[in-house]
């Protein structure tokens, strides 16, 4: 993996300090289609992050990846914008020096934007990019299922990155070693994380490379989870939300009684001039409804009460 990123970068620290100027953009990702296919990743959303420890003699470098593969990473409270990713990023690098016992420094030595949607010197267009394994050109890809995500408009020292991250169909879960992730501290600085984490969803994420491809720096990335399954969402069925046969009753029920009372109204306005109550037809009949309801309540009561009452002839 290439040190592309050991020189300070002017440019990029006053970028950063810029009022926000990058269009984020969301991505739909709970209706992602790529050749027929619908993939439904909404439930990978969020920040996610590996790292990886690379050895400059005699510097060293404890480099996390953050990534979110739905929405631009939201910026951390506290942290100093030139400390952070950019507006706008998905994809970016964050890289401490480390002491001599391991530890890293409290600033960051750099901060790398890798992919995400820019309007100012950064980088450029995020251009997210979806292929289906099944139907790629490359004969290992097509052995599997799952699908490819690329993701582009970074720039780092006049240099292109791009983010590729292979998300492959896994229906086994990983929740224990998740587990053992959190209790090891995985999202702390001060602690090293892993080249390979838990997704907190069942899968597991693993760092496959950083390095320069034709003139190009590129992360790759394996994501293991069932959301990269093609038939996920016949196995766990959800409630559409639809109505059913009763609600679409009672709705269309209303609608027509509607369209009988507006209709009925309007003929006996033009036709007999009708005004107020007169309007609506059977209006005495509505009118007649409070009425008509005690009456009927009333003779409920009396029934009821009546079953208390003494048979036989009254006394004259």
């Amino acid at each position: 993996m290439r040190p592309a990123f050991l020189t300070p970068n002017p440019l990029l620290s006053i970028a950063i300090l810029l009022p926000s100027l990058a269009s984020a953009i969301n991505l739909d990702c709970e209706n992602i289609i790529t050749d027929g296919t619908r993939f439904n990743l909404k439930a990978l959303g969020g920040r996610h992050q590996v790292a990886m420890v690379q050895e400059y003699p005699p510097t060293k470098l404890n480099t996390i990846f953050q990534f979110n593969i739905c929405t631009p990473l939201k910026k951390k409270k506290g942290v100093p914008k030139e400390d952070d990713c950019p507006n706008g990023t998905n994809v970016c690098a964050i890289q401490y020096r480390l002491d001599e016992d391991g530890i890293p420094e409290e600033k960051p030595f750099g901060v790398i934007p890798i992919a995400g949607q820019y309007t100012t010197t950064i980088g450029g267009d995020l251009d997210v990019q979806y292929t289906r394994l099944k139907t790629s050109s490359s004969h290992s890809d097509s052995q599997q299922e799952g699908l490819r995500m690329e993701m582009h408009g970074g720039k780092f020292q006049k240099r292109k990155q791009k983010a590729v991250i292979e998300l492959l169909c896994s229906k086994n879960g990983d929740e224990a070693t998740e587990k053992r992730d959190e209790d090891e501290g995985n999202g702390d600085r001060k602690k090293t994380l892993k080249e390979s984490v838990g997704d907190g969803q069942g899968g597991r994420i693993k760092l496959i490379s950083y390095e320069d491809v034709e003139g190009e720096d590129v992360l790759r990335l394996q994501w293991d989870t069932k959301y990269a399954c093609e038939n996920i969402e016949s196995e766990n069925p959800k409630s559409s939300g639809g109505w059913g046969f009763f609600s679409w009753f009672f709705f269309i029920l209303f609608l027509s009684l509607l369209a009988y009372l507006i209709i009925g109204s309007y003929l006996n306005y033009n036709r007999y001039g009708a005004r107020g109550w007169d309007l609506l037809p059977h209006g005495d009949t509505i009118r007649d409804i409070p009425y008509i309801m005690q009456d009927w309540f009333r003779k409920v009561v009396d029934t009821l009460r009546g079953g208390h009452t003494r048979g036989g002839y009254s006394a004259v």
